[in-house]
C-alpha cells in the first residue's frame, strides 16, 4: 500500500492576529486609565488616535467599530455624562483592546469536508473546506478555516488565506428552547426548586436577557436562602452561556472567520473540531462539528452546527456518556437514530446511539488496543466515511515513547457494531521533519474525505503544522485484516 505525502505544509502564521478585549479585572485600574485619557487635550487625543489607526487599521477589518464597542464596555466607569468626541471614545476603547496572534504556536488537527458551493469547478475537481485548530498565546485554541480544490488526479491546491482574522458577533437574542433547556438542567442536577420556578415563568422560547430578568425577579424572593438560589442561578446562567450563537458578515472570507472561545466552558480553548456533512432522511443537509471545550481544568465534549458557515450554533452535549475527548458523529442517522464514535475511558473505541442529538446515555465497545503501536490508547481521527464496502473510520493509536500513528478500520454499513476489517499496521507514522514540533512524534487527523477512489487524509505534524496524504481506497481496504 503506497501512501503519498502531498508536500504541502500549512505552518502557523504569527501575522494573523485578532483584536480582543483587554479589560483589567481590577476596576480601580479601569477608572485610572479612563481618567488619564480624560485629562488629555482634544488636540492630543486626535494626535494619539490617528497614530493608533495609522498603525493598526490596515491589520484589521472594522477596527473603529471594535474600539467603539470597547468604549461602550467601560462607559459605566465614566464620572460624568458629558458628551465625548468620537476621537476620545475611540482612544479610550483602544486602551482596552489588544491584538492576539491566534495561530502563533500551532496550526493542527485538520478536518476536511466538501464545500457547500461547487460552482465554477472543473469536471472531476471539488472544492473543500479545511478546519484547523489554531493555538496562540497562552495555549488558547480556536477554530480557523482554509479552502482549496482537489482535481481529478488528486492534486491539492490551497487558496491563499485572507490577511485578516475576525471573530464573530455573538447573537444577542439567541433563542433557547425551554423543554430542551429544562432537560439539560435536569441532567446537570438542577431539577425542581428554584430551577422549576424559573422555567415555569419563561415562555416556550426565550432569550438570554429574558432569562436574566426572571432570575433577578425570583432572586428577590429567595433573600432568606441565598446559597441555594446562587448555586442554581450560576448553574442556569453557565448552561445558557455554553449554548449560544455567533455570526459572521458575508463580506468576510471564510479563511478570515475565527471561532474563538466565548462561553465559560471554553475559556481556555475550542479543541479538535471534527466536522461532518450530515444528511437527514428528508434530504436536508447540515454541518456539525463535535469538539472539546476546555475551561482550564475540565474537558467537555460539545457540538456546533451551521448551514452556511456564516451562522453557527454551539451547544452542550448531555448524558452520562458525554465525557472524555474524541466524539465523532456519523454523517447520517442509522435506523432512525443518531450514531457516534467515542472514547470514554482513554483506551477503547465505542459506538453510541441516541434519538436526540444533545443527549447520550449508552455506549458499547467495538475496538480495543490490539497491536503494539496502539497499546497505550485508541481514538478516532474524525467522523466515519461511508463507502460501498462499509463505514471507514480513521483512528489513531499511541505506542512506545508516546508515539502517535494513524490507522483505520471498517464497520458494517447496516450494523456498525460489527468490525469487518482493520489495519494491523499504521497507515501513517511520523517521518522526517514530522517528528519535530510542539508535541514531538505525533501525526493526527480530525477527518478525511474520499475523492475519485482516493482517500485524502489531512493530518497534523507534532502539533505544529499540517499537511495532506493520499492513498487509493481499494488498496487500503485490501490491506485490512478481516
Amino acid at each position: 500500500m503506497i501512501v503519498k505525502r502531498s508536500g504541502l505544509v500549512l505552518k502557523p502564521q504569527s501575522a494573523r492576529v485578532l483584536v480582543r478585549r483587554f479589560v483589567p479585572k481590577n476596576e480601580e485600574r479601569i477608572v485610572k486609565i479612563i481618567a488619564r485619557v480624560s485629562a488629555l487635550s482634544e488636540d492630543e487625543v486626535c494626535r494619539l488616535i490617528k497614530q493608533v489607526l495609522d498603525e493598526f487599521v490596515g491589520r484589521h477589518q472594522k477596527l473603529k467599530r471594535f474600539l467603539i464597542g470597547q468604549f461602550e464596555e467601560v462607559r459605566r466607569f465614566l464620572i460624568t455624562d458629558a458628551p465625548l468626541s468620537e476621537e476620545r471614545r475611540l482612544l479610550i476603547g483602544s486602551y482596552f483592546t489588544q491584538e492576539y496572534a491566534l495561530e502563533s504556536a500551532g496550526l493542527l488537527n485538520p478536518s476536511m469536508i466538501w464545500h457547500p458551493d461547487q460552482t465554477g469547478i472543473e469536471e472531476g475537481s471539488k472544492r473543500f473546506i479545511l478546519s484547523l485548530r489554531a493555538i496562540g498565546e497562552g495555549h488558547i485554541s480556536s477554530i480557523t478555516f482554509r479552502t482549496g480544490v482537489i482535481d481529478a488526479e488528486h492534486r491539492i491546491a490551497l487558496d491563499i488565506p485572507s490577511a485578516f482574522a475576525t471573530s464573530p458577533e455573538v447573537v444577542p437574542n439567541a433563542a433557547y428552547d425551554r423543554s430542551l433547556f429544562e432537560r439539560k438542567l435536569m441532567e446537570l442536577g438542577f431539577a425542581g426548586g428554584v430551577a422549576e420556578q424559573v422555567l415555569s415563568t419563561l415562555p416556550d422560547t426565550f432569550s438570554f436577557d429574558e432569562l436574566q430578568s426572571i432570575l433577578k425577579l425570583i432572586g428577590r424572593r429567595h433573600r432568606a436562602e441565598p446559597q441555594e438560589f446562587d448555586r442554581t442561578s450560576r448553574g442556569i446562567l453557565t448552561l445558557a452561556q455554553a449554548n449560544y450563537e455567533v455570526e459572521f458578515s458575508p463580506d468576510e472570507h471564510l479563511s478570515a472567520r475565527i471561532i474563538f472561545p466565548t462561553s465559560p466552558t471554553e475559556a481556555r480553548g475550542i479543541e479538535d473540531a471534527r466536522f461532518v456533512e450530515f444528511h437527514e432522511d428528508n434530504g436536508q443537509v447540515c454541518y456539525y462539528a463535535t469538539y472539546s471545550a476546555y475551561d482550564g481544568e475540565v474537558v467537555l465534549p460539545q457540538i456546533l452546527e451551521t448551514d452556511d458557515f456564516l451562522h453557527f450554533r454551539l451547544y452542550t452535549l448531555n448524558g452520562p456518556e458525554v465525557q472524555n475527548k474524541g466524539m465523532a458523529l456519523f454523517p447520517r442517522r442509522i435506523d432512525g437514530q443518531y450514531a457516534m464514535i467515542s472514547r470514554q475511558d482513554n483506551e477503547n473505541i465505542y459506538l453510541m446511539y441516541s434519538d436526540m442529538l444533545h443527549f447520550w446515555h449508552s455506549k458499547e465497545p467495538i475496538v480495543k488496543p490490539t497491536f503494539p503501536w496502539e497499546f497505550v490508547q485508541l481514538g478516532n481521527c474524525g467522523s466515519p466515511i461511508e463507502t460501498e464496502e462499509g463505514w471507514l473510520v480513521l483512528s489513531h493509536g499511541v505506542g512506545p515513547m508516546r508515539k502517535y500513528a494513524i490507522g483505520a478500520f471498517l464497520l458494517d454499513r447496516h450494523d456498525p457494531r460489527k468490525v469487518i476489517g482493520r489495519l494491523s499496521k499504521p497507515l501513517l507514522t511520523p517521518e522526517g521533519d514530522e517528528w519535530e514540533g510542539y508535541v514531538p512524534n505525533v501525526v493526527y487527523s480530525c477527518g478525511g474525505i474520499v475523492h475519485n477512489g482516493e482517500l485524502i487524509v489531512p493530518y497534523a505534524m507534532s502539533d505544529y503544522a499540517s499537511s495532506f496524504a493520499t492513498v487509493p481506497l481499494k488498496e487500503l481496504l485490501a490491506e485490512m485484516d478481516p
